[in-house]
């Protein structure tokens, strides 16, 4: 059956503007200037509260996650904001393509739309595998580029912000470097003729965390943050969780977005092994893992240089670290990454973890805290 949807065609991309849920805030402000750069009109979401979920609620089916509720419900708080002109607003959502029910969340908000009297406004799909193509919308190289250089930029902030945040002598320092910071990031990705360049960023910004006056002879307890990925990185969805431990006297340590993309593409190379897929995964598998290090190497350089900050480790070692409790096959939701980033922050200083996942999601209740007992077992401290 041909579906009739509304599409967003290529000459949308000047009349309309894109909403963008706030999943990520420190990296999707940066993503949303690369989006920009590449000619589409975006707003990062910004709204927030009861409402919010009580949208989601309404429109979505309770047997669902959280994060399709929060999502779906913060788009259609925008929608009924009054804010837009809604024959020329469109929504952006990812598709994973995975056995995670975040494959269909397109589809549960295409349906609340049509039941909120929306119908009209077309919802992108971002996706690498050609789930669904959008005329109007292009994963281009040099999109997905600008939004790489995005993403490295936000995890540089929340590695090098959080740590030296509950720290500071000077109230509010670290996130004025922050925000200085952000300005140069956004100028980097829209300014053709920005003296600023992507290695340079990336040193400068781990150089003025590490120069910040901070007490060094304070010690507060290590509180690692881990779980599904959008109530991870979502302060709507885990409750302002860093906030919450940042004003209760710990610190709090969140891995890096981009790792959870490296993950998706190491597995790749399991189902061929394993699951007789085609060579052509286990080339991607490989390519893509080298072609993010690569990316992401002036950080990763830079990490390794300063006196405060640790770079991360290598997917391979993540997943070494996760095979003595779960198989690489296990591959639904956040699969053995999850696992396997509680065993690296074991493993580098972070005894304590908040393993947070939402309501109704199995697969992560498995992997994550069906694992902790064996953990804890095997790193004692």
């Amino acid at each position: 059956m041909e579906q009739t949807y509304p599409r967003f065609t290529p000459d949308m991309k000047k009349t309309h503007k894109i909403l963008i849920p706030n999943m990520a805030p420190v990296q999707f402000r940066i993503l949303a200037a690369s989006m920009e750069n590449h000619g589409y009109q975006v707003e990062l979401l910004g709204n927030c509260g009861e409402r919010v979920a009580e949208l989601g609620l309404k429109y979505v089916h309770n047997d669902t996650c959280y994060p399709a509720l929060l999502v779906i419900g913060q788009f259609l708080d925008a929608l009924d904001s009054g804010k837009y002109d809604l024959d020329h607003t469109a929504l952006i959502i990812t598709q994973t393509g995975g056995g995670c029910r975040a494959s269909n969340y397109i589809f549960l908000l295409r349906k609340a739309l049509e039941k909120a009297g929306y119908g009209h406004i077309p919802v992108v799909s971002v996706n690498l595998n050609g789930m669904e193509k959008n005329e109007g919308f292009t994963l281009s190289k040099g999109l997905i580029m600008d939004a790489v250089h995005a993403l490295v930029y936000g995890d540089l902030f929340m590695r090098c912000l959080y740590h030296v945040r509950p720290y500071e002598l000077e109230k509010g320092s670290a996130e004025a470097i922050h925000q200085k910071w952000k300005e140069i990031c956004v100028d980097s990705l829209v300014n053709p003729k920005t003296k600023w360049r992507y290695a340079d960023v990336c040193r400068g910004i781990v150089a003025d965390f590490d120069a910040l006056p901070i007490d060094e002879t304070l010690r507060k307890p290590c509180v690692g943050i881990v779980g599904e990925i959008l109530v991870k990185y979502m302060p709507l969805a885990n409750n302002h969780l860093v906030e919450l431990l940042e004003a209760e006297g710990a610190e709090a340590v969140v891995p890096d977005l981009l790792d959870f993309f490296n993950y998706s593409i190491y597995g790749r190379d399991f189902r061929h092994k394993n699951l007789g897929t085609s060579w052509k995964d286990s080339v991607v598998a490989k390519a893509g893992v080298e072609m993010l290090r690569r990316l992401r190497a002036p950080a990763l350089e830079a990490l390794e240089k300063s006196r405060r900050f640790e770079a991360p480790m290598p997917i391979e070692d993540v997943a070494k670290l996760a095979e003595p409790f779960l198989a690489i096959g296990n591959q639904y939701g956040e699969g053995w990454f999850l696992t396997g980033e509680m065993a690296e922050l074991l493993t580098s200083g972070t005894p304590n973890i908040v393993c947070i996942q939402p309501f109704a999601c199995l697969p992560n209740h498995v992997v994550g805290k069906g694992v902790i007992k064996a953990l804890r077992k095997s790193y004692p401290w």
